[in-house]
């Protein structure tokens, strides 16, 4: 068994990554990442329910994919962390988490709405869709030290489920001819 800070794999070895993950780096980085969860949640419970209601049909539609995006991306971000940190307190092992850590998806998303209409939307979700990718960020390269795997995005050749309701939305949407 490797010594808290030593590698799973040579108790020779010290590991950085996983000193990283156990450090006040890693409890900043998740209590950032929870508080942010909590921001999101409640600007778009609140606040941004209100500023959706009143945009205009196209930059409503950006709104709702953008939004929902943003949702996703903070659960994800939110089961990663909850993970790492069961593995700092003890409840299961990094080789555990290393198999949960299956069913989070750590792929960097490119922006789905065109950037005039990513203009259009109010400021406050803007900016929680910034600092979102910018944790993401932090997250998917500590993923790629404890685990071992690049960070990249594969473009799936079927669209997800997901893509294919905004789809459908951006379909009902559109003008329909006079």
């Amino acid at each position: 068994m490797a010594r808290h800070g030593q590698s799973q794999t040579d108790p020779n070895t010290v590991s950085f990554a996983e000193r990283m993950a156990r450090s006040p780096a890693f409890q900043s980085l998740f209590q950032d990442g929870m508080a942010l969860v909590e921001e999101a949640a409640a600007y778009l419970d609140g606040p941004g329910r209100q500023e959706s209601k009143i945009l205009p049909r196209g930059p409503a539609l950006a709104y709702a994919t953008e939004s929902m995006r943003l949702t996703t991306r903070l659960m994800q971000l939110a089961s990663w962390l909850l993970l790492q940190r069961a593995v700092n307190e003890g409840e299961m092992s990094r080789a555990q988490a290393a198999t949960e850590k299956h069913k989070v998806k750590l792929t960097r998303q490119e922006q789905a709405t065109a950037p005039e209409a990513f203009g259009e939307l109010p400021q406050r979700l803007r900016d929680l869709i910034a600092r979102s990718v910018a944790l993401q960020d932090r997250v998917m390269r500590l993923d790629a030290l404890l685990y071992g795997a690049a960070p990249v995005a594969v473009p799936s050749i079927a669209p997800s489920a997901i893509e294919s309701q905004l789809q459908l939305l951006r379909r009902a949407f559109q003008p329909q001819p006079a």
